[in-house]
């Protein structure tokens, strides 16, 4: 019986620190959600985002990280060992050091990037953008790979997430949280035209 198999109640952090090494998990007001191998074409977007942010970011207060790495969302004081939501963006770029610490962040990132693939979709585009408002990530984007949309999110002043921008990838888009950063998708790779089949008389 693996370890999906005998979930049957709510967990905290301190249950994900015992689970297995080699499995990964989210855990969202208590429910896990098992993270599987992402396809080699979000490794090469992600892999290419941190190189970009990265570079960016050089000399710069704010941080980046790549998941695994676990982002604490506690909703109000409970002790690390209470926390009921725990997630691993692919990337997240967090600007208060403060909510850096050796297991990872504890508090909201100020960006967050998730890729999407067929088994996070639903939970990245309704499950986390519902959690990432109600926590305060400033700006969150969502990557549609295939399709080549990004989907981008921005905090109002009132706390919510209003209708998202949709951009494609050909031309660059442009990061609010910090203008001066425009992501450039030309790394993409180009989509594949099907050749209409010949008539067949």
């Amino acid at each position: 019986m693996n370890t999906a198999e005998q979930l049957q109640h709510k967990y905290t952090y301190a249950d994900l620190a015992q689970w297995p090494e080699d499995e990964r998990w989210e855990l969202i007001e208590g429910i896990p959600y098992a993270m599987t191998a992402p396809l080699r074409l979000h490794q090469d977007i992600v892999s290419e985002l941190c190189r970009q942010v990265g570079n960016y970011l050089q000399g710069k207060t704010c941080k980046f990280y790549v998941a695994p790495f676990d982002v604490r969302l506690p909703y109000r004081d409970e002790a690390d060992n209470d926390v009921e939501t725990v997630v691993q963006p692919d990337i997240s770029v967090i600007c208060d050091p403060s909510k850096l610490d050796k297991k990872g962040c504890r508090g909201a990132p100020d960006w967050v990037i998730e890729v999407l693939s067929p088994s996070t979709a639903l939970k990245d585009m309704n499950a986390k953008r519902s959690l990432y408002q109600q926590h305060g990530v400033q700006e969150y984007w969502i990557i549609h790979p295939e399709d080549r949309w990004i989907m981008v999110y921005i905090l109002d002043e009132k706390g919510r997430y209003g209708q998202p921008g949709v951009f494609g990838m050909d031309e660059a888009t442009t990061v609010q949280h910090f203008s001066e950063l425009s992501i450039d998708w030309s790394f993409m790779p180009a989509v594949e035209i099907p050749k209409p089949s010949p008539n067949i008389v």
